[in-house]
């Protein structure tokens, strides 16, 4: 009984005596496993740091090089000068075209004053310019020149010279010289009486108003003043004075006052006509296709 009592109360005290962690319940944690490197993140494989990630596509170019284009294209001034040289060209050529026009205009019926623009007085060297433009330069001088040759061959005057080229060479440098000699004396006598020499086209409209505004103009013209109506008395008197020196080279037997009368009734007819044709230039030019002329 002794035996007993004394083991257990060794028992006990072994037992008050082990330490208190033996006495919680133990936790046996699990070992970490490692990181599967089919998800985790690595360094680089963040979605930062992908290949082609964010960036631009091959046929694209970053943000950043296209606004350093334009900017480069604004701040280079090759591209400015570029720009201005196009510029300039095309409004040359366009005034070129421009020019080209007016030139041919007046090249081919002389000058004229256009519609809507103030006649101003002339100078002795513009005078002088526009007779030997009417005279000398334009196509529709040379092409009355021709249609009266022609008349004067059709209607075999005078008949000393025949028929055939040759004859019809005689009357266009007989009619030559006559066109000079009246034209010359146009020139002087209006240069002397300061009376205007160019047609101006009517400021009306409609048909008949400015048909006869360019029948009338051909026997009236402006004074000094260029307001004024006179009339034609250099006009009419250089061609009757041309007819006349015209017979001095005409065969026998010729009429100085007739050859001067038939002069004037020609300067009637064609200068009409003449007038008529500058009057409706504009028209003419949109039925052929000709862009109208700004004022």
């Amino acid at each position: 009984m002794a035996v007993f009592f004394f083991f257990f109360c060794w028992s006990e005290a072994l037992a008050q005596d082990q330490p208190a962690a033996q006495s919680r319940p133990q936790t046996n944690p699990q070992p970490a496993q490692p990181p599967n490197p089919a998800t985790a993140p690595s360094a680089g494989n963040s979605p930062t740091d992908q290949p082609g990630a964010n960036q631009p596509a091959a046929n694209e170019k970053p943000q950043d090089e296209k606004k350093e284009e334009k900017k480069d294209d604004a701040s280079n001034p090759a591209v400015g000068v570029t720009k201005q040289v196009a510029d300039a060209t095309k409004n040359v050529g366009e005034a070129a075209l421009a020019k080209a026009r007016d030139w041919e205009r007046g090249w081919f019926v002389g000058i004229y004053v256009q519609k809507g623009r103030r006649l101003v007085p002339m100078t002795w060297q513009q005078r002088q310019d526009i007779y030997f433009q009417q005279t000398l330069a334009t196509p529709a001088a040379y092409l009355k020149i021709m249609l009266d040759a022609g008349l004067d061959q059709a209607r075999d005057s005078p008949k000393q010279w025949g028929e055939g080229w040759g004859a019809y060479g005689e009357r266009f440098g007989s009619r030559e010289g006559q066109f000079i000699a009246a034209n010359s004396l146009a020139m002087l006598g209006n240069a002397a009486l300061q009376y205007e020499v160019r047609y101006d086209q009517c400021r009306c409209s409609g048909f008949w108003p400015r048909a006869r505004h360019a029948i009338v103009r051909n026997f009236v013209t402006y004074d000094r003043g260029e307001t004024e109506l006179r009339p034609q008395w250099a006009l009419y008197g250089g061609a009757f004075g041309g007819g006349v020196i015209s017979s001095a080279w005409k065969p026998h037997p010729r009429n100085p006052f007739a050859e001067g009368g038939r002069a004037m009734a020609e300067q009637t007819a064609w200068g009409s006509l003449l007038n008529l044709f500058i009057e409706f230039l504009p028209e003419i030019d949109r039925k052929i296709g000709t862009k109208p002329k700004k004022q």
